[in-house]
């Protein structure tokens, strides 16, 4: 779903664009390009089972209900729509949340809630991908060798712990597969279903909405389950906008456009074809629609496929929790960039580790892909709705759309998002609880650490002093000694004066010849140049305050950041860190198990000096005790 960042710049030359493109065809669309070996599968199950549905309206429509969600959602909602949502090039639901916001001037209530749900609604999703990708190309080799169904699940669990342990080592290396993998996938695609297609005009009707209508109108209580099932085809379309950044506009465009949607829409026509000639053929029309000869070949490559796939949606997860984190809704984790030239590149191990085990207890809970479908869409439907919400304060406040076009082609949006969302809501007894549940621990965890942070950040003003303030009284002080060197005291307070100076005064009564207090801000714009994120103000002899700004994708690098202005030596440099202690207390602000939430949080929190990639051997941290 997500992956490096390979981005070029604007104007790059033709040869770059063919290798983005490339590059996109192997990550961006990795997740949606391979849902036709489960989704028709699906559709034909949910459709063929309402007795009243001739079976040859249920094929047909059925596929076309498929290709219209690719027309409709994939297409014209996310590569027409949503890639014109651009936050200085990136894209995806945080960075449409911080365009939203920014343009509202404030965050609002409704509109962090939305983010923080959106982003919760990911993770969840992101669980299920590997799951059932792996899982689905896995089954296929049932079909070679019936024997082999034993160890599916020994050998998916296989693939997937190696697919985790290889992130720590990087995606830059294997990435560069990707494309063409992807490329010799969608073209296998469209050439078996071209062929079936040839042999069985007659599932051209399909390229009409109308039998997908009518199948609806007629489909009476298998209308719900249609829907759902249909809806298999375009997870992973919102990969198309949030995966804008890493490749660029343009490229995805191209991929997209140009060789996954057509070769889509003709696995899709294919396999009708064969289910409308052979109706045994629904049983698993995407491996049955190749030749016996072939069939090694192909359940292969879907192997392949969905391993991409997969490490698509893995490195989204990186992504988003590094955004998460960096714009405040969870707290700091180890966050290791694997490539000195890609800063997108990225690895947290404790996202990594906990996505492992939450993906095998999925495989060995549910154990097929057909089981595991009953728990997909839940969380993608959910998150494609907060996504279109969203979109309509961009279109007002950003491109300055009036009521008139805004809000009838967003609500036209939210009937056909909100059907598909109420009819994976019946999945929910059938597993679709995994999804949401991961969702709402998740959006009560952030919930939980924003609220606490504000919280905390609030009392420590209330008890320290202003820098204005502390820079009168040093003035008039005589019994401060000063000594030689440089001392950095890191706050996120632009205003207030740093405890760990504060401490450091009171109790050693010591001021550096050098002191440099620097604020750490994080902006709502992902990337920021190197003049624009750093501000020198000088306060007093001595003693300056610097204001570092980071976009939420950059690497919070405080020594590399100041080099850029201040001249020092940061081996003989001390760092002075503030190293808050919250106590649970019984006074108001927050509910006391949600307190205890923060708490926990605040001790799973990586070191600060890690985080902003200060030496250790330079760091001093001083305690402060807060009562929440």
């Amino acid at each position: 779903m997500h992956a490096p960042t390979h981005a070029a710049p604007r104007g790059s030359a033709p040869s770059a664009t063919a290798a983005l493109t490339l590059g996109a065809l192997g990550v961006v669309v990795g997740d949606i390009g391979t849902s036709p070996i489960y989704a028709l599968r699906e559709g034909l199950s949910a459709a063929r089972g309402e007795r009243g549905i001739p079976p040859d309206e249920a094929v047909i429509g059925t596929v076309s209900l498929l290709i219209w969600l690719l027309v409709g959602v994939a297409t014209l909602k996310y590569v027409v729509l949503m890639l014109r949502a651009d936050n200085n090039g990136e894209g995806g639901t945080l960075s449409l949340l911080a365009l939203a916001t920014r343009a509202v001037g404030r965050r609002g209530r409704v509109l962090m809630a939305l983010g923080i749900l959106g982003t919760a609604l990911f993770f969840g999703d992101a669980m299920i991908t590997p799951a059932i990708s792996v899982l689905s190309a896995v089954e296929g080799v049932t079909l070679l060798a019936p024997d082999f169904a034993p160890w599916v699940i020994p050998t998916v669990l296989l693939i997937l712990c190696a697919l985790f342990w290889a992130q720590r080592g990087g995606t830059g290396g294997v990435s560069r597969w990707f494309g063409p993998v992807m490329l010799v996938w969608f073209l296998t695609l469209g050439g078996l279903g071209a062929a079936s297609v040839a042999r069985h005009p007659e599932i051209l009707a399909a390229l009409s909405p109308l039998p997908g209508l009518t199948l609806l109108w007629h489909g009476g209580g298998a209308v719900v389950p249609i829907l759902g099932a249909a809806f298999l085809a375009v997870t992973g379309a919102e990969a198309l906008y949030a995966d804008m950044g890493h490749f660029g506009r343009r490229p995805i465009r191209l991929a997209w456009t140009g060789i996954a949607l057509p070769c889509l829409l003709l696995s899709y026509a294919g396999q009708g074809a064969l289910v409308l000639s052979d109706p045994a053929a629904a049983r698993d029309p995407f491996f049955l629609l190749a030749p016996n000869w072939a069939l090694p070949g192909l359940v292969g490559l879907a192997t392949l496929a969905t391993v991409i796939a997969s490490q698509a949606v893995i490195t989204g997860a990186f992504s988003f929790a590094y955004q998460a984190m960096q714009l405040g809704l969870l707290p700091r984790m180890a966050v290791r960039h694997t490539s000195e030239t890609q800063r997108g590149q990225i690895y947290l191990p404790r996202i990594n580790v906990i996505l492992l085990v939450c993906v095998v207890i999925l495989v060995l809970s549910f154990g097929s892909s057909s089981r595991l479908a009953a728990a997909y869409g839940i969380a993608v439907t959910g998150e494609m709705l907060i996504t279109t919400m969203l979109a309509y304060v961009v279109m007002r406040r950003v491109w300055h759309w009036s009521r008139g076009v805004a809000l009838p082609l967003t609500g036209v949006i939210l009937v056909v998002e909100s059907a598909l969302f109420a009819a994976n809501m019946t999945k929910f007894a059938d597993g679709g609880y995994v999804p949401l549940g991961v969702a709402v621990v998740l959006c009560i965890i952030m919930a939980s650490w924003l609220r606490g942070s504000i919280i905390v950040q609030d009392r420590s003003r209330a008890r320290g002093v202003t820098m204005e303030s502390l820079v009168t009284s040093l003035s008039r002080s005589s019994r401060l000694r000063h000594v030689h060197g440089t001392a950095v005291f890191l706050t996120a307070e632009p205003v207030m004066a740093p405890p760990a100076l504060l401490h450091n005064i009171k109790h050693n009564g010591v001021l550096h010849e050098r002191t440099y207090v620097v604020t750490v801000a994080i902006a709502d714009r992902p990337h920021l140049d190197a003049q624009s994120s750093l501000v020198v103000e000088p306060l007093a002899e001595g003693i300056t305050r610097v204001h570092v700004t980071f976009g939420y994708m950059d690497p919070p690098n405080i020594a590399r950041a100041l080099r850029r202005r201040l001249r020092f030596d940061i081996n003989a440099t001390s760092f002075f860190l503030n190293r808050r202690s919250v106590l649970l207390s019984d006074r108001p602000g927050m509910a006391r198990w949600r307190k205890k939430i923060f708490i926990g949080l605040t001790r799973t929190a990586s070191a600060a000096h890690d985080h902003y990639h200060l030496p250790s051997d330079r760091v001093i941290e001083l305690g402060q005790q807060i009562s929440l």
